[in-house]
């Protein structure tokens, strides 16, 4: 039996809190959908949602996709209209999508109190909605609404609903957990029911939501009992706690079952898929996202180290490899000489053998985090650390003769503040003094600096802060607690993250701003002049 792998990122992810995507967020995601190697990709409700309808009419012309087919999303015909009449039914067959899935009542509670109709009619509603569109040569996939509470309450009316769809012609039931609280014993055993009362032949669905926090157990649940379709979304996307987690999914299927999912070489891909639809839903990745999450192969205990040295299976469950992800040596107190070579090596530093050098970098990392620095998520700053041990000083590129801030407010609250920040240094063999503006002391720090440095490097003016995160660390002192601040840049190609901890907001953000300067000129191939 073929084994379908639908993606409803474009629809029911879309649900997601905060989560407002255009049209062309939407043609932009669907070719690295197709690119990862589904074989579905559900765009929308044409007819009920006009952007959707749009989505439709332009993906028509603009979109070429090599792996998956679009589907269109909509209800069955409403209670006492015929399907051939029914406007929303039209808008379907009108979006020209080679799928449909219908989504249908197969909860009685539901059909009765939300339909407000009888449960006959609500059959009836599911069986002449598909025989239209399967005469109108359309694929169709019933995604059962409600199914596994409703089959608890009467499982005779949700087998009904399920035995109604496939004998309309429908190609695919998918049993739905919409409230998302089952758990895999209770899916196991239902849909070993539901198969029992369908037949062997007929294709299965799952389509899971993580209000219990199974929706990708109760996935894996699902096709261990039969399911050959599966529905989620990229990252887990959609609303409440979410849609199960598709590329997990995909992930333990492949790598853990052995079966052959995805078109192509999908899986290879799907950190960086994943990572780009997160630039396009504008949603950041979750850094603990189980394979393509940055931590999902990061090792920070010093004990893991020394066995990663040995044999890096010792410690991971499959080779990130497999899923376009990597292998990282968290450096942090906790971290060991062995930690510390790893991470070297992560770098481009050979550290094997020096011991007395291993030894300083090992102690400076703890006695640094003793005094609030991490360098977990920041490894530009645990580099040119790194650097100043080897050479015994850090890349020349400036020296700071002196900053200062002034935040000056006319007036009282409700009234603007200006911030100026005035940077002197020295930088190709001259004195530069700069001021600059902006939105705050150390925005306005930002400027001066740069501007202080663009005259001898304009290799600097392609850096972008796109990051700040600010941490009081001592509390209990008050005004008088230490700050850290974390800042990832960016030159367009990739990013780096510093860190800087001081007595108060400004001078952190002091120091992680010069080693994001120093570091990225350094990876830019810029000389010191």
């Amino acid at each position: 039996m073929t084994f379908h792998v639908y993606d409803t990122t474009l629809r029911d992810g879309a649900q997601q809190e905060g989560m407002n995507l255009s049209v062309a967020d939407k043609l932009a995601i669907a070719p690295l959908l197709d690119e990862l190697g589904v074989g579905f990709i559900e765009g929308g409700w044409p007819g009920a949602v006009p952007k959707d309808t749009e989505f439709f009419k332009r993906a028509a012309k603009e979109l070429e996709l090599k792996n998956a087919v679009l589907a269109a999303f909509g209800a069955t015909r409403k209670a006492g209209v015929r399907a051939v009449d029914d406007a929303q039914v039209r808008a379907l067959l009108d979006s020209e999508a080679p799928v449909v899935t219908l989504v249908a009542k197969s909860d009685i509670r539901h059909a009765e109190r939300a339909l407000r109709t009888t449960g006959e009619e609500n059959l009836a509603m599911i069986t002449d909605t598909i025989e239209l569109l399967v005469r109108e040569g359309r694929r169709v996939v019933l995604d059962a609404e409600h199914f596994f509470d409703g089959y608890r309450f009467d499982a005779d009316y949700s087998l009904q609903a399920v035995l109604a769809a496939f004998g309309a012609g429908a190609e695919v039931v998918a049993l739905c957990d919409t409230n998302g609280g089952m758990v895999p014993r209770r899916v196991t055993e239902i849909v070993e029911a539901v198969r029992g009362a369908v037949g062997p032949d007929a294709i299965l669905g799952m389509h899971a939501h993580n209000d219990s926090g199974c929706a990708v157990a109760n996935t894996l649940a699902a096709v261990d009992a039969s399911v050959a379709h599966v529905q989620g979304t990229v990252n887990g996307y959609g609303e409440r706690t979410g849609n199960a987690d598709l590329l997990t999914i995909l992930a333990n299927v492949e790598l853990k079952e052995g079966r052959r999912l995805l078109a192509g070489d999908g899986l290879r891909d799907a950190t960086r898929i994943s990572h780009a639809i997160s630039e396009i839903t504008n949603i950041s990745p979750f850094a603990r996202q189980p394979y393509v999450g940055v931590s999902a192969f990061a090792h920070k205990a010093g004990i893991h180290a020394s066995a990663i040295k040995v044999d890096p299976d010792l410690y991971q469950h499959i080779d990130p490899v497999l899923v376009g992800n990597d292998m990282r040596m968290l450096v942090s107190d906790m971290a060991g000489r062995a930690s510390i070579e790893l991470k070297g090596r992560e770098l481009g530093f050979d550290l094997a053998g020096q011991g007395e050098l291993l030894s300083r970098v090992t102690h400076r990392v703890k006695d640094a985090e003793a005094q609030g620095y991490t360098y977990d998520a920041a490894d530009a700053s645990f580099e040119l650390l790194l650097r100043e041990e080897i050479d015994g000083q850090r890349p020349g590129y400036f020296r700071v003769e002196s900053w200062r801030t002034i935040v000056e407010r006319n007036g009282g609250r409700g009234t603007a503040a200006t911030a100026e920040a005035t940077v002197k240094l020295h930088a190709g063999g001259e004195r530069q003094v700069s001021t600059g503006e902006g939105n705050g002391p150390v925005n306005a720090l930002d400027h001066a600096l740069r501007q202080a440095l663009v005259r001898v490097y304009p290799e600097i003016e392609e850096f972008d802060l796109i990051d700040f995160k600010v941490r009081i660390l001592d509390q209990e002192h008050g005004t008088d607690a230490t700050t850290r601040v974390l800042i990832e840049t960016t030159d367009g190609q990739t990013s780096w993250s510093t860190v800087g901890v001081g007595p108060n907001l400004i001078e952190a953000a002091w120091e992680a701003l010069t080693d994001s300067a120093i570091y990225g000129l350094l990876h830019a191939g810029v000389a010191p002049r």
